[in-house]
């Protein structure tokens, strides 16, 4: 064969170098266009595409694969009363305030000064909450809900698991470089980190104002939760560290790294376990449908959007899968600390689990 080739293995391709082959000689292998490698060991002609096929599928596989078998063994652990859920919530704990405050402030401290990178993904990422939001409330009219669990169901369609889901996805792919040598994690971190404050507040606000509650007895708590928030003041301190212009000693950025390793995985064995004490409701068509605008509008809307604010297309799967992540498991918690439909809540969090495996793939398998 003319020119130096190498073989290259399958884990280490990626889905974009995959669509990128061709038939080469009498045997036809399949052979990246950009580099002179062989992706794979000589395939007949006519099974090329079924190779690429086949190379993609395991590729999807190993990025979410993980996510949801761990969040599955959380379910089984539950089940068998393998652990308690005292042991779940002292876990949830240990991520809320320490594992993903050190993923967020590790990253951001080491990063942020380039978050001009991020800043078209961030806007993407409002822009579509915003018409997610609008639609949840027209639907909502729509299908005749009570006002009071207007809340409920707008929050349950736009307030995805983006700490505990979409960033294990984001970490599973390979890591690529984006706008201005932002690379794919670091873009992710910077755009994730406000929009967990702007769904904490706009979580709270929504279920509010279903509940016509909205006084000044009600703003304090609320501001007072968001000044404690860990992830909030991770976010906070981590850009602060970074505008300093000082490196993060190597030990210091270790410890982060470890503790955000540990932050992810935790955090789906607990999404497992609330998903396990989830009852669902009677009334499944309502959920069903706060479901769907997660998990299908959301990324849909999302991806007009992107092409709107001329994201690369590594930005814009960024953008599509924060945006078909689940519903966030706190909702629950929030639905029922603030009055709202308990049932409803938790069944769009079982939906919106099971819809995003199939959502969540065909986003993966555009890369």
């Amino acid at each position: 064969m003319r020119g130096q080739v190498t073989f290259a293995p399958p884990h280490r391709l990626s889905a974009r170098s995959l669509n990128a082959v061709q038939p080469c000689g009498d045997r036809s292998h399949v052979v990246l266009r950009s580099r002179s490698r062989i992706a794979c060991p000589p395939i007949p002609c006519c099974r090329c595409t079924l190779g690429v096929t086949a190379f993609c599928t395991v590729l999807i596989f190993n990025v979410l694969a993980p996510v949801f078998l761990l969040i599955a063994l959380g379910v089984v652990l539950v089940r068998i009363r393998f652990v308690s859920e005292a042991f779940l919530r002292e876990t949830n704990r240990v991520t809320y305030w320490l594992g993903l405050p050190a993923l967020l402030f590790g990253s951001l401290a080491q990063s942020f000064h380039d978050a001009a990178g991020a800043r078209a993904l961030l806007f993407t990422l409002l822009a579509a909450t915003a018409a997610v939001v609008a639609a949840a409330y027209i639907l909502a009219r729509l299908l005749r809900l009570p006002f009071s669990a207007y809340g409920t169901f707008v929050q349950g369609a736009f307030r995805g698991n983006l700490a505990y889901v979409g960033l294990p996805i984001v970490y599973s792919l390979p890591e690529l470089p984006g706008t201005d040598g932002l690379s794919s994690r670091a873009a992710a971190i910077i755009a994730v980190a406000p929009m967990l404050v702007l769904y904490n507040v706009l979580g709270v606000s929504v279920l509010v104002a279903s509940q016509h509650q909205i006084s000044r007895q009600v703003v304090w708590p609320l501001v007072r939760q968001l000044c404690t928030t860990p992830p909030l003041l991770a976010t906070l301190a981590g850009i602060g560290w970074a505008l300093t212009g000082w490196p993060l000693p190597p030990a210091l950025a270790q410890s982060f790294d470890w503790l955000g390793q540990m932050a992810l995985p935790l955090a789906l064995l607990g999404i497992g376990g609330a998903l396990a004490r989830t009852e669902n409701a009677r009334k499944w068509p309502v959920p069903a449908f706060a479901a769907a605008l997660k998990v299908a509008f959301a990324p849909l809307i999302g991806w007009a959007f992107a092409h709107w604010f001329h994201l690369t297309e590594m930005e814009t799967t960024l953008a599509m899968i924060f945006l078909a992540c689940p519903t966030a498991g706190i909702s629950y918690t929030m639905v029922t600390q603030l009055d709202g439909d308990e049932a409803m809540a938790s069944s769009t969090i079982l939906f919106s689990t099971i819809a995003s495996v199939l959502a969540l793939s065909l986003i993966v398998a555009r890369l």
